[in-house]
């Protein structure tokens, strides 16, 4: 590709260079049948999945000094259905939490949930309507470290129960880590959380808000899962739901938490799009 200009989501040389290996190991693991080395630099399909989740916009409306939308899309796709990109996440969050001077899995995660309005043409089949916020689209549901760093995420229908997404929360949390032995929870979820963390050796604890306090008052260590909440909505793509499915719902969130934790590593500022 010819020389380009700049954009503010692009990976600087030092944060490719935490991914870098394991994406040249993984396009060297797949070889083209024909034996094509590929007309597009990894790390610039690495730049337009990262400039869409950012910016929010539509995979045609990718910009012409980037990969064609066909490329980048077929690396999302691919990437997200053999756990690539969870495989980068993960990578990431070991170091970071290393960095913080902590073993590489936590011993308690934090769970929320927040209903998100789903965008025109996302399919009816995979939204529903939280009857509780009164929104109608989709709920992502978050599994989150002392650090804020996700630990698990499940993105369903917004009609799905909290008690539901918790479940499956602590089922996922059990499969990537075996550390987690204590789980904080608002009082959207109920007793079934409780007893099914109970089942599995997790320890799951109900923070009650004090009936005293009005407005938005952030709950000591649980408030840590909300900071990631907002930290998402600085991904565009992340305010509304615009995926037609799930899997790559939860993708997103997957790559968003990603360049957070690069920019963390490499000391690089995260630029907000508010006022743009």
């Amino acid at each position: 590709m010819s020389e380009r200009r700049g954009y503010p989501s692009d990976l600087t040389d030092e944060r490719w260079a935490l991914i870098e290996p394991m994406i040249t190991a993984w396009k060297a693991a797949h070889p083209s049948v024909s034996g094509h080395q590929g007309r597009y630099p990894m790390r610039e399909i690495v730049n337009g999945i990262l400039y869409q989740g950012r910016s929010g916009c539509p995979w045609s409306y990718l910009p012409g000094d980037l990969p064609p939308p066909g490329a980048v899309k077929y690396y999302f796709y691919a990437w997200r259905n053999d756990g690539t990109t969870e495989a980068i996440h993960e990578l990431l969050r070991c170091q970071v939490r290393e960095r913080a001077g902590r073993t590489e899995d936590p011993s308690l995660v934090v769970l929320d949930t927040q209903s998100l309005h789903a965008a025109a043409g996302v399919p009816a089949a995979t939204t529903g309507r939280d009857a509780a916020k009164k929104v109608p689209g989709r709920k992502r549901g978050l599994a989150v470290d002392i650090l804020g760093l996700v630990i698990a995420v499940i993105v369903t229908a917004a009609c799905v129960h909290d008690n539901a997404i918790g479940t499956a929360l602590l089922d996922k949390v059990a499969t990537s880590t075996s550390t987690v032995h204590k789980a904080l929870v608002d009082q959207g979820f109920k007793k079934t959380v409780v007893a099914h963390g109970a089942a599995m050796g997790v320890e799951v604890d109900i923070v009650e808000r004090n009936p005293d306090q009005t407005g938005f008052v952030p709950q000591p260590i649980r408030w840590r899962v909300e900071q990631t909440n907002g930290i998402l909505m600085l991904h565009r793509r992340l305010v509304r739901e615009y995926e037609h499915s799930t899997a790559s719902s939860e993708s997103r969130v997957y790559w968003a938490i990603s360049d957070v934790m690069a920019r963390r590593l490499t000391g690089t500022s995260t630029p907000a799009w508010r006022g743009a």
